[in-house]
C-alpha cells in the first residue's frame, strides 16, 4: 500500500469521482477503480457502493478516508519539518585559506557571515598552499580559498577574482612617483622574490622572461608580509597583488605602481571536493564570498590588516 494509492482514494472521494480523481493523479480511470478495489481487498470491505452516482462512500469508507487523511497530513508535515532542517544555516565551515587571503579577506567575511546566521560559525587556518589542497582533499575542511587554485579531478573550483600584479618599492624609490611601469625599467633592479617554488614566482619569472627582463634577485621568501616588511626597510623591490598592499600604499610606507603587463593577475578560488554534497552552510558561505568578490572596489568595507607569522606563506 503506497501513499499515492491513499493520496489518489482520498482525491476520488472528496471529489465524488472515480474520473476526477484519476485526472488530478495522472492516472487513468481504469487504474484508480483497480487501485480503489485493491484497497478493498486489502481491508476486506466495500469502500464504496458503485450503483449510484454520484458514488457514495460507506461507512467504512468514510472512515478510512478519515485515516488516510490524517496520515497523509502527518506525511507533508514530516516532510516540511525535514525540508526546514534541510535548509537550516548552522553549524561550522571549516576554512582552510592561504595567509594573504585568509587574513586579509576572509576574517572581514567570517564576521559578516555570522552576524548574518547567527547559529552558523567559520573555522578558519591559514596554511600553505598545497597544505590547503590537502585539508581540503582529506575532509578536514569543506573549502579551501587559494590562489592559482589547481586543476584536479577530485576538486571543483569557484573562481573568485582576478588579482592585478602591481610593481612595489620604497617611496623614495626612483619608479615611485611614476604612473605606470614598463617590465624594461626592471631590468636590473634589487628584487625580493617568492620562493622558486610557489606558483606566483613562476607567473612573474614567466612574465618577465616574456618582457626580456632580468632582476637582481637578492631575498626569496615564502609570503607576502615578509616581502612587505623588506620592501619598507628598501631592501629592495617586488611586484606583488595590488589587492595586498592597499594599506600601506594608503599610509605611504610603500609605493604601489601600476605594472604595464596587464595580463599579470593572481587568480583566486574556492575549492571543494568535487564528490563531497555541500550543506547549505558551506553553500550559502560561498555564495557570500562570491557575491563580496562582485563588490565595487568603491562599496567594499575597508580591508584590515594582519601580519603573517614569519616563514609562513603567502
Amino acid at each position: 500500500m503506497h501513499l499515492e494509492t491513499l493520496r489518489l482514494y482520498c482525491d476520488i472521494v472528496r471529489l465524488r469521482s472515480f474520473s476526477r480523481g484519476a485526472e488530478q493523479n495522472f492516472v487513468s480511470q481504469s487504474a484508480a477503480s483497480q487501485a480503489v478495489q485493491l484497497l478493498e481487498a486489502e481491508l476486506g470491505v466495500a469502500l464504496m457502493d458503485r450503483t449510484k452516482r454520484p458514488l457514495v462512500v460507506t461507512p467504512e469508507g468514510q472512515t478510512f478516508y478519515e485515516a488516510c487523511r490524517g496520515l497523509l497530513e502527518s506525511w507533508e508535515k514530516v516532510k516540511a519539518e525535514v525540508a526546514v532542517v534541510k535548509a537550516r544555516v548552522d553549524g561550522t565551515v571549516r576554512v582552510a585559506a592561504i595567509y594573504s587571503v585568509g587574513l586579509h579577506d576572509v576574517s572581514r567575511h567570517m564576521q559578516r557571515f555570522m552576524s548574518r546566521y547567527p547559529e552558523a560559525r567559520v573555522q578558519l587556518e591559514c596554511l600553505h598552499p598545497h597544505k590547503v589542497v590537502e585539508a581540503v582533499l582529506e575532509g578536514e575542511a569543506d573549502v579551501g580559498i587559494m590562489s592559482y587554485p589547481p586543476a584536479d579531478r577530485a576538486l571543483s573550483i569557484v573562481p573568485l577574482r582576478a588579482e592585478p600584479m602591481a610593481f612595489v618599492c620604497h617611496p623614495s624609490h626612483r619608479l615611485a612617483r611614476r604612473k605606470l611601469v614598463p617590465p624594461a625599467d626592471l631590468s636590473g633592479e634589487t628584487f625580493i622574490a617568492f620562493d622558486p617554488g610557489l606558483t606566483i614566482r613562476k607567473a612573474v619569472d614567466r612574465a618577465l622572461r616574456q618582457h626580456n627582463v632580468k632582476v637582481n634577485i637578492v631575498m626569496e621568501f615564502d609570503n607576502i608580509e615578509t616581502i612587505k616588511q623588506a620592501i619598507i626597510i628598501n631592501a629592495g623591490v617586488s611586484i606583488l597583488p595590488r589587492h595586498t598592499v592597499q594599506k600601506e600604499a594608503g599610509i605611504r610606507t610603500l609605493a604601489v605602481v601600476p605594472l604595464a603587463i596587464p595580463d599579470l593577475v593572481r587568480p583566486v578560488g574556492i575549492i571543494h571536493r568535487r564528490q563531497k554534497p555541500l550543506t547549505p552552510t558551506v553553500s550559502r558561505f560561498i555564495q557570500l564570498l562570491k557575491d563580496a568578490s562582485e563588490e565595487p572596489a568603491a562599496t567594499a568595507p575597508a580591508r584590515g590588516r594582519a601580519r603573517a607569522p614569519a616563514g609562513e606563506v603567502l
